[in-house]
């Protein structure tokens, strides 16, 4: 379905019933609402209504010019406006990547709409930007996004040849036409300019309230991004229960690369 936000307007999957206990899934960098096709018959089939958005920026969605569009509050508002578009209160919220960020943010910022939250690969902000030099390493590349019209051209020169050997993507040439097809790139980078300026890694993280909704963090040995102590550090900052799930084997895709795994552990932990 289409969901219209005012400012923007959302392509919205909905599978499962109406009255079933909804969960929220949302995605991050580079992909679309696509990257969760191995849960989302799963979880539908257990009993629950499934909302799947292309975030702002991202596939059929609309992809305002502005880096300013792309700053947290707005996508924050986009989730609250899916969710009261379908009469929707409180809600499981399951994300990844930059999905995951927004996930923590909605747990801390709007925590009464949060019923369980689980997060694939990236752990509390705090945690990440506390988590010492080799997390910083593997960040490299948040720094290189923030150069427009760099950064395009790093990823997509030769037929994306830096961004096929960089990400490791395992659905690389659908993630690539649906890039060119949809002209997402630059939006996509735009998360990380209006959310991850340089002086982020300078000043000390700013203080968030904690996380009162139940909370699994799941971590993959194979992501060459995000280290474990990122995500184990994430505990700190849940005031509800903690539950940590490491995948080992599996990259940054872990919901496409150990699908059943993943799968399992989401039907262990949200209650229906």
């Amino acid at each position: 379905m289409r969901v219209e936000l005012g400012d923007v307007g959302l392509e919205v999957d909905v599978q499962g019933a109406d009255g079933g206990t909804p969960v929220v899934l949302l995605h991050g960098f580079p992909d679309s609402g696509r990257v969760w096709c191995h849960q989302t018959g799963v979880l539908a089939e257990a009993g629950f209504r499934v909302i799947v958005p292309d975030l702002r920026g991202y596939g059929g969605s609309d992809k305002p010019a502005p880096v300013e569009a792309y700053r947290a509050a707005h996508l924050l508002s986009d989730i609250a406006g899916v969710l009261d578009h379908l009469g929707i209160g409180r809600t499981h919220v399951v994300g990844h990547d930059w999905g995951a960020s927004l996930a923590w943010a909605l747990a801390m910022f709007a925590a009464d709409r949060v019923d369980h939250l689980t997060v694939l690969s990236v752990g509390h902000p705090t945690s990440f930007r506390t988590a010492g030099l080799e997390q910083r390493q593997r960040s490299f590349y948040m720094l290189l996004f923030l150069f427009e019209g760099v950064a395009e051209r790093w990823l997509s020169d030769d037929d994306w040849a830096n961004f096929r050997q960089w990400a490791g993507h395992p659905d690389a040439d659908a993630v690539i036409a649906d890039l060119e097809k949809d002209g997402s790139l630059t939006p996509a980078l735009n998360w990380y300019r209006a959310n991850t300026p340089a002086k982020t890694w300078v000043e000390d993280p700013p203080e968030r309230p904690p996380v009162p909704a139940p909370t699994m963090g799941i971590w993959s040995s194979g992501d060459r991004a995000l280290t474990e102590t990122q995500m184990v550090g994430s505990a700190r900052h849940v005031a509800g229960p903690w539950r940590y799930e490491r995948v080992d084997g599996a990259g940054h895709w872990l919901q496409l690369e150990a699908p059943h795994t993943v799968n399992r552990l989401l039907l262990d932990f949200l209650p229906h």
